[in-house]
């Protein structure tokens, strides 16, 4: 044979190779921020990136609390639920919601830019946000992500 011949590498269970990553979110916007998050947390930045496959790492987010939003969002911005019942639409700015606890606003992030199915529900496992710097998955010898 004269030429060169690649094989496309599909990833699977077995040959998949996780690492635990630590993510600094202080300072840094939430949208630019869990946009990143998402391309680890998917695997997107491997070179064996599959779609159907849970190939991302694990991320460690801290510093929640921290993050910032760009213009008059933290007031303006308007996160909408619903309890489920007769007239229970519920609304609550980033600013309340970070009141409460600092890490939802980036969970939210996050999880409304991965898959509606059942990947993107598995991958959401996949990640850990704290309020402060300090974080209980030091025995996985995760290594420094900075973005800038």
């Amino acid at each position: 044979m004269d030429q060169l011949s690649y094989r496309t590498i599909s990833a699977n269970r077995q040959t998949v190779e996780k690492q635990w990553v630590v993510i600094d979110a202080a300072d840094q916007i939430l949208g630019r921020l869990s946009s990143q998050i998402v391309n680890i947390l998917r695997g997107k930045n491997k070179t064996n990136f599959t779609p159907n496959v849970d190939c991302g790492d694990n991320v460690i987010v801290i510093n929640a609390e921290k993050v910032k939003l760009t213009g008059k969002k933290m007031t303006e911005k308007v996160y909408t639920r619903h309890t489920g019942h007769p007239g229970g639409q519920r609304f609550a700015t980033p600013r309340e919601l970070m009141a409460k606890d600092g890490r939802k606003v980036v969970e939210m992030a996050i999880k409304g830019m991965l898959p509606k199915n059942r990947l993107g529900s598995k991958l959401y496992t996949n990640l850990f946000v704290y309020e402060g710097p300090e974080h209980p998955h030091q025995a996985q010898q995760p290594t420094t992500i900075e973005f800038n």
